[in-house]
């Protein structure tokens, strides 16, 4: 009997003592209470209701996502003044060829990369077009006016499909008649000794190979012409297009050289006049 009071006894304290623990949870805590974690400021601490921490992850990826919009509002602003420059530049050279007199324009110090979309050609010429071209050579035959500076990729029934390109600077210049030898996507670049010592010579160090890839100066595509170190091919530079710039190779915009990579086979005649 005496065992069963005192067990008895023993349950109503717990009971109580419960009760009291679970009434604890409305008690309203004391002003000042310790973070767990040690990283969170001391300040937020001393609330009146304690203020959990963020965790660490949460904290960098907001950091990340505000260092991304920032980046992403100076490359904007960037760019803005230097199109701005660009065009300054543009009418500058413009009005020069009209013989009027101009201030002399602001040199244009930032070039940001921009990708194949969104650049835009300054001459809606250059871009891909078919036009009306009279010729004795077969449909496939490929000829490079090397002083308009268009590529005419020959169509039947008198016609062409004409693409801008940039083709070799003064001094590197030829004509000639060769086949297409052979085709690379992403071709990998290997600059010839020459070229290497002449760009030294200018101050300029080239690789001695250089992988495929967007930086590669030969771009998506490459056409190889006969035996020469010549080749019809893509350019990260498309700027230069309609222009006199390299060392002998046929330049062209990397959507324009995909495009007459997929309609040109091994063994097109190529005529370079």
């Amino acid at each position: 009997m005496k065992s069963m009071m005192l067990a008895v006894s023993l349950f109503a304290a717990l009971l109580i003592s419960w009760g009291a623990q679970a009434q604890d949870r409305y008690v309203e805590p004391p002003p000042v209470q310790v973070s767990p974690d040690l990283s969170a400021p001391w300040v937020m601490q001393l609330r009146r209701k304690p203020v959990r921490a963020q965790p660490r992850a949460h904290q960098a990826g907001q950091y990340r996502s505000y260092q991304r919009a920032r980046n992403a509002r100076a490359h904007i602003t960037a760019r803005r003044d230097y199109q701005a420059r660009r065009q300054q530049t543009f009418e500058a050279m413009q009005n020069a060829r009209n013989g009027e007199q101009t201030q002399q324009p602001q040199q244009v110090a930032y070039a940001p990369r921009l990708s194949e979309r969104s650049w835009r050609m300054n001459d809606p010429k250059w871009l891909p077009q078919i036009v009306d071209y009279k010729t004795k050579r077969a449909p496939g035959s490929i000829i490079v006016d090397t002083e308009q500076r268009f590529l005419y990729l020959v169509m039947k029934g008198g016609k062409a499909k004409r693409y801008g390109v940039g083709v070799g600077k003064e001094g590197f210049g030829w004509t000639g008649t060769e086949k297409v030898s052979r085709k690379r996507e992403w071709p990998d670049w290997r600059p010839p000794a020459e070229m290497i010592a002449r760009e030294k010579a200018n101050g300029r160090i080239l690789p001695v190979h250089m992988k495929g890839g967007p930086a590669n100066p030969l771009g998506a595509r490459a056409l190889y012409l006969g035996t020469t170190l010549y080749r019809i091919h893509g350019t990260n530079a498309p700027h230069t297009i309609g222009r006199a710039v390299s060392s002998g190779c046929i330049r062209m915009r990397n959507e324009d050289v995909i495009d007459l990579y997929n309609r040109v086979p091994v063994g097109a005649t190529v005529v370079v006049k």
